[in-house]
């Protein structure tokens, strides 16, 4: 993607009045928005760098803008393309990290939410942006259009192993984002930047999109006639695992916004299928035992998942109604299979061994689930190389001592 015309028409577009469906949560997305990247680096790199630079960047933000980022390749190639130059401002030798200001605006409103002087702060929100539309890829996978007119939409195998895939990458991102970038980052610009840019938050993002990978692959082998109830059972306590991760870490960060408390709503509706599924699988081998004590135990497993499948609905109903307002799709995966099989399952169970129950009362304890050792980890995200127009032995410039740029600034300034 060069630095020609978008190929997208300028103007204002309209604005979606359909309620989106989420089956992967993408937390609100936020966009750049026009920012002058002339005037603070006139005279200390090459021009024609910095007009790459800036005719990149703009490209980002017409494109952005135009399809309300719905343009994932279009954006994704763009922003790839940006990044080996925007890593040249973050280098030490150049002195060039707190000249240009940066503004980032949310999606949704337009609204401008972060305008910082720092060039680590503009890539941790490229990255971060990546990792978004990433998600929101992996979200279009999982829900298909029903081109038949049937009502019957189909997820192929293919899609699904893909949203794992992207799911992964997306992890992968955020984790870099925490480890390696936010440490460059002043407390002071920490303080002022977005919430959805806090540690527990972003970690949070990475952990849920890895327990929602795991969600996808449990519904594989629920699909899988060679998957036994072992795989599912661990699946399903991975799923929960992770989804127990996620919440630890937001529940250490502010959430008090209005995405933040959809986010708390996503994760609590997940944490709850994840823990009915557990038990049930967990109840379906404890079942396979001959002693009185094990039937006690499975019924009291499926009894507990069947409560808790009650309360996942309820969760999900509340999660669609926080603002902003979406909806769920139809029952898939795992969940359209235990929607019917956990009622179906602690109803005959808890007949059949009812008896036993009220001789073993004592029996009449939950069980501990097993804890297995994670599967999933995210994909390693690794920088592009710094573009070659960064070294200084093919400039052809003579370097103006930073004092007498921003002189020259200030003088600009007053005269207009």
């Amino acid at each position: 993607m060069g630095c020609s015309a978008s190929i997208y028409a300028v103007g204002k577009r309209k604005k979606k009045t359909d309620i989106p469906e989420v089956v992967v949560y993408v937390p609100s997305m936020r966009i750049p928005a026009q920012s002058d990247l002339q005037r603070p680096l006139r005279g200390l790199i090459p021009h024609d760098l910095v007009d790459r630079l800036a005719c990149l960047r703009n490209q980002i933000v017409l494109v952005a803008e135009d399809t309300g980022g719905s343009a994932v390749a279009e954006l994704r190639r763009a922003l790839e393309e940006y990044l080996p130059l925007l890593i040249g401002l973050t280098k030490k030798e150049h002195g060039l990290e707190d000249l240009v200001e940066f503004k980032w605006k949310n999606l949704e409103d337009g609204r401008l939410e972060n305008s910082v002087a720092n060039s680590w702060f503009e890539l941790l929100s490229v990255i971060h942006m990546i990792a978004m539309l990433t998600l929101s890829e992996a979200n279009t996978l999982m829900i298909p259009k029903d081109h038949s007119g049937s009502g019957i939409r189909v997820v192929s195998s293919d899609c699904k192993r893909d949203s794992v895939d992207l799911l992964l990458k997306a992890s992968g991102c955020l984790v870099f984002c925490v480890h390696e970038i936010m440490a460059h980052l002043p407390p002071d610009i920490k303080k002022k930047i977005s919430r959805d840019f806090q540690d527990g938050v972003l970690e949070a993002i990475s952990i849920q999109a890895l327990g929602q990978g795991t969600e996808i692959q449990l519904g594989l082998a629920v699909e899988s006639q060679k998957a036994s109830l072992s795989v599912k059972r661990r699946l399903a306590c991975e799923q929960l695992i992770y989804f127990g991760q996620a919440y630890h870490c937001l529940s250490e960060s502010d959430m008090s916004n209005m995405h933040g408390k959809k986010h708390l709503c996503f994760i609590k509706w997940k944490f709850l299928e994840a823990k009915a599924a557990a038990y049930y699988y967990h109840g379906l081998i404890l079942d396979k035992g001959t002693e009185p004590a094990c039937h006690v135990t499975a019924v009291c497993c499926f009894l507990a998942a069947d409560g808790l499948l009650s309360e996942s609905k309820k969760a999900c109903l509340t999660f669609c109604l926080t603002a902003p307002v979406t909806r769920s799709p139809p029952l898939w995966g795992v969940m359209k299979h235990l929607n019917q099989k956990i009622p179906e399952v602690a109803a005959r169970k808890s007949q059949m061994y009812g008896y036993l129950l009220e001789e073993e009362k004592a029996l009449q304890a939950l069980p501990d689930l097993p804890d297995f050792q994670l599967s999933l980890a995210p994909d390693d995200y690794i920088l592009p190389e710094i573009d070659s127009a960064w070294d200084r032995n093919k400039w052809e410039i003579q370097s103006q001592p930073l004092k007498e740029h921003l002189k020259d600034s200030e003088d600009e300034a007053e005269t207009e």
